[in-house]
């Protein structure tokens, strides 16, 4: 990959990832209000905001913060495999894009209850949202300090990718 290129990426996925962050931070302070406003409007309107919103802002950026990760990490010296932080990472992500999409149907039922005047308010605040967005935050921020940090530690394909090319190198330098 080219500087400039790999430079593209590298904004995309950062980008895209800071936007699924704040996203997530969003959906945190919309849970809590939905959970402790007295106002029963403010209550059902918040989890009727949700659901579209995760269709249309959470779910983009998690896919968009994944396929620009892995573009990013393909395109680079750190690659895919080869460093155990990058693959943190990229579990994290899989993992909160994969828990994401299985709680989408649970948005879509909390806005069903919350646009039904008849169900009683009880029913419709719910905890869960709060929990699964926190979750979230925590491991977003953890994939933010692993980037950051880029601690030590390679896989044994790294090791192996490593060695080879230290390989390939000596046989080029020295003439036969």
């Amino acid at each position: 990959m080219t500087p400039r290129l790999r430079r593209l990426a590298l904004t995309a996925h950062v980008s895209c990832s800071v936007g699924w962050l704040g996203a997530i931070a969003v959906f945190l302070a919309l849970a809590v209000i939905g959970l402790a406003s007295p106002q029963p409007q403010t209550a059902r309107g918040v989890y009727l905001a949700m659901e579209p919103a995760a269709w249309s802002v959470l779910v983009p950026l998690a896919f968009a913060s994944l396929l620009t990760g892995i573009i990013q990490s393909l395109g680079t010296s750190w690659a895919l495999a080869r460093h155990y932080w990058v693959l943190a990472k990229l579990l994290i992500n899989v993992v909160t894009t994969t828990v994401l999409l299985l709680y989408l149907p649970t948005f879509t039922a909390m806005a069903a209850a919350a646009a039904d005047p008849r169900v009683d308010l009880a029913a419709v605040r719910n905890p869960s949202p709060v929990v699964h967005a926190g979750a979230a935050m925590v491991l977003l921020l953890l994939a933010a300090v692993l980037s950051v940090y880029k601690p030590r530690g390679m896989t044994r394909y790294g090791w192996r990718r490593r060695q080879q090319e230290r390989d390939g190198n000596s046989r080029r330098i020295i003439p036969a």
